[in-house]
């Protein structure tokens, strides 16, 4: 069970989400030169979009470090000093996240899936998986989303914050 209390999800205003396993299906793809690919849910990508024109901010901490997730995150507008890549220690990373912005952890969602996430998780006041998130982690987690990473948990559990706040409005201009 969660062990989190009830989260006031209109206070939420700040999401953080890990890559691997959350906007991606956990796979890594690595061609001949050595180079990496990811495959990213463009629905995932567009609830980025409507959170984001809400007003609200996105952060990324993630343990893996590539072009791929600096070029997607660029493409969708979510502020490059708010990605975090090759983090060994995610609690720290939330530390670095919260000193920039002054969100407190109270105001933070996190969405995550294996266990270098729990840290981070246990410390956020709304704490969510996709459905294939390891066992350790939706024990912690508030919302455990219907669907699996990459392929539209983040996009759920946004719209299911944003509904909450009163600001679920999807329109073709996001």
């Amino acid at each position: 069970m969660p062990t989190n209390p009830p989260c006031d999800l209109a206070r939420i205003e700040l999401f953080i989400f890990d890559v691997d396993g959350v906007l991606t299906d956990a796979s890594i793809n690595i061609n001949d030169d050595g180079s990496e690919t990811k495959r990213f849910n463009v629905r995932d990508g567009y609830a980025f979009r409507l959170w984001l024109n809400a007003g609200l901010k996105i952060a990324i901490i993630t343990g893996r470090s590539g072009h791929a997730l600096k070029h997607r995150m660029q493409s969708l507008g979510v502020d490059k000093s708010m990605v975090i890549q090759g983090s060994r220690n995610k609690s720290d990373a939330l530390d670095e996240i919260i000193a920039h912005t002054g969100i407190g952890e109270s105001q933070i969602a996190y969405m995550g899936d294996d266990w270098p996430d729990l840290p981070a998780l246990t410390r956020v006041g709304f704490p969510a998986c996709p459905h294939d998130a390891e066992p350790e982690v939706r024990d912690v987690c508030t919302f455990i989303a219907s669907k699996p990473g990459g392929h539209g948990a983040a996009r759920q559990v946004i719209a299911h914050i944003l509904k909450a706040k009163g600001l679920y409005t999807p329109s073709t201009d996001a």
